[in-house]
This record gives structure tokens, sequence and C-alpha cells, in this order.
């Protein structure tokens, strides 16, 4: 644990009126040779907001899923020895392959390393991004517009600023 105080609770709104300055995953510490294809599916996440907000929500998943990986595989005692990292049936910790979105998330908020209101958050980008599952979409009868993009998004840039130092 860090000592830090949970967040107060936040709005969606307040969430998304955040402006995030010099997001950049090079200031990430995960393995440099991540950083380039990382770098570019958020280009493309971008460049999609506008035409294809599902390919947009789909890479801000993928790209935090990566990021936080590439963080654990810096930190893989403390990921590994966290109160919620994932068990098999031996009661041994899972390899770092075989952990989920959601444990990541879990995992890293317990490690104090991303804020309540990103892990909250974290969590509904999770949850639209298993529309990539057709099914998923189509027992859910919700299409992702522009908007939800966006907060897909706003979501991904406040991870990469909790886990670069961005926030306080």
């Amino acid at each position: 644990m860090t000592g830090k105080q949970p967040d107060p609770a936040v709005t969606e709104q307040e969430f998304l009126s955040r402006q995030y300055q010099d997001i950049s995953i090079k200031k990430l510490s995960i393995d440099p040779n991540l950083v380039p294809v990382l770098e570019s599916r958020l280009t493309e996440a971008q460049h999609c907001l506008e035409s294809a907000p599902l390919a947009t929500i789909f890479l801000c998943g993928s790209i935090l899923e990566g990021i936080l990986l590439g963080v654990a595989l810096q930190k893989p005692k403390e990921f590994n020895q966290s109160a919620s990292s994932p068990k098999d049936k031996e009661n041994k910790v899972k390899p770092f392959q075989e952990w989920t979105l959601a444990q990541f998330i879990d995992v890293a908020h317990g490690l104090g390393v991303l804020k309540l209101d990103v892990k909250k958050f974290s969590h509904e980008l999770r949850d639209f991004r298993n529309y990539i599952h057709p099914y998923q979409q189509l027992a859910s009868n919700f299409s992702p517009d522009k908007h939800t993009a966006e907060i897909c998004l706003q979501v991904l840039k406040a991870a990469i600023a909790d886990l670069s130092g961005g926030r306080k």
C-alpha cells in the first residue's frame, strides 16, 4: 500500500473534463521495444475516433492491457505478491500471460499505481473492449458511438498519467 487516501467519488463528467497534458507512453516503465507498437496503436485509435468508434475502443483496451502487462513485467515481484494476484488451483500465482485485463487492473490499483477512479473506469473500458466478441455486443444490444470511444480514450489517458506519475 502507498498510504494514499482513496479518491473521492468522481463523476463521469468530472472524469471526462480532466485535461491530461504530455501523455506519453515513452514515460512509462516498460520495455522500450514495446513503446513504438503501443504508440502506433494510440495514434491509430485517435484516427479511428470519428469514423470507427468501435475500433477506437478495441485499440484502447489493447493498449491498456499492453501497458499494464509491460508494467507488471518491470515489477514482477510486486505484481506477483499482491493479495489480488490471480491464483491457480494449487494457490500459486498464475503466469502473467494467463492474467486477464480485469486482474491487471485490480492488481495495479492494489499496488497504488492506478487510482480508484481509473480502476473503476478501466473496468468499464474493459467491458466495452469485450464487444470484440460479436455475441457480447449482441447480448447488450448496444452500439458504441463516438462519445463512448471518447470516454474510453480518456480512461486510457488517465491510466497512462497514473502509471507515468503524471497524476498526484
